[in-house]
């Protein structure tokens, strides 16, 4: 399998879904994604994407009254049909709608260009998973020349509360073609075996981010399973993530 077969299988992946997870093809595909760094990036971006529109859907309202309307509307204009026969239309037209969802979708994604909840989604991802520090250190100036030696944002600016929280280290995580450094903190509740921050913070360059906020106002969504804290300064992009609710959140900014 090389890259351009993993990316036309992993297009209708769902992220930990069951079935996709234990579909052999869907297996190798992913395999194939951990070895190559640029199909890595790609999944990261389609999985975002498909977090954003999920969203999307999910606010949209449904008008009172339509599933009682269709179903009114749809016995009126059948005659009755064994039920096996009913089940066959049933299935078929789910499998039509999902295909045609699908084309629509392919034909109509997002661009590449990235976008602000493109980047909460992606970022929340890299905090949600077995990610591994490049650097574990207690240490703030140590992690800020690191940070600089990699090219990454090192001159960020801490707000007051999480300056006195404790650090475990960081990592440099990728943004099209910028990079982006990730600082993980500990909140000072008990941790689970082998996990070694709970509070993340990420920096970026403001021009990076589309749609980024143009004033210093914080602004708080939840994404995933993460509450989190979006503001800009001096030409970056902050976003602080922590799984938990708002009011905790803040004794951290």
């Amino acid at each position: 399998m090389n890259c351009e077969e993993a990316k036309d299988i992993l297009l209708l992946y769902r992220h930990h879904h069951p079935a996709d997870e234990g579909d052999p093809l869907v297996v190798e595909a992913l395999a194939l994604a951990k070895r190559d760094p640029d199909l890595a990036r790609w999944l990261e971006m389609h999985c975002a994407r498909q977090f954003v529109l999920r969203e999307k859907f999910r606010q949209i309202p449904v008008p009172e009254g339509l599933k009682e309307q269709i179903i009114a509307e749809h016995s009126a204009s059948q005659r009755p049909a064994p039920r096996r026969r009913q089940l066959v239309l049933t299935t078929a037209m789910a499998l039509a709608l999902a295909l045609s969802a699908a084309a629509y979708w392919f034909n109509h994604r997002p661009p590449v260009e990235d976008n602000l909840p493109i980047f909460q989604s992606q970022m929340a991802g890299y905090a949600l998973r077995d990610y591994q520090m490049d650097l574990r250190s207690t240490d703030g100036g140590k992690i800020r020349d690191f940070l600089k030696a990699k090219n990454a944002p090192a001159d960020y600016v801490l707000p007051a509360g999480l300056a006195q929280a404790a650090v475990s280290g960081c990592a440099v995580q990728g943004w099209g073609d910028k990079k982006v450094s990730m600082i993980c903190f500990r909140t000072g509740r008990p941790l689970a075996p082998g996990v070694e921050s709970d509070l993340w913070l990420f920096v970026v360059d403001q021009q990076s981010v589309k749609d980024a906020p143009v004033d210093d106002a914080l602004h708080i969504a939840r994404v995933n399973v993460l509450v989190t804290e979006t503001w800009v300064r001096d030409g970056k992009l902050y976003y602080l993530g922590l799984k938990g609710e708002a009011a905790e959140l803040r004794k951290f900014l």
